[in-house]
């Protein structure tokens, strides 16, 4: 499982690291975000580009995701579609 921890990093660094991350991610893996806030923005992306996410609070301020690729067929998305 691949880590990113964004604690204390300023929009959109977080989310340009998820997406240049999820574009490597072997199929069947999983990707962790630490955060300091919650990344509703986030959210959205996933759900348009077939990635399912469990988002958890770990600590007060502190968000952990966990991402994973929802493709059916098993192909990796051909490309992503910003939100």
């Amino acid at each position: 499982m691949k880590i990113i921890d964004a604690r204390g990093l300023h929009p959109p660094e977080p989310f340009e690291r998820v997406v240049e991350a999820l574009v490597d991610l072997p199929l069947g893996e999983e990707l962790k975000l630490i955060i300091h806030v919650e990344p509703a923005p986030l959210y959205r992306f996933l759900v348009k580009n077939r990635y399912s996410y469990k988002a958890s609070k770990i600590a007060e301020g502190h968000y952990e995701v966990v991402i994973r690729e929802l493709s059916g067929d098993g192909a990796p998305p051909q490309e992503l579609i910003d939100v």
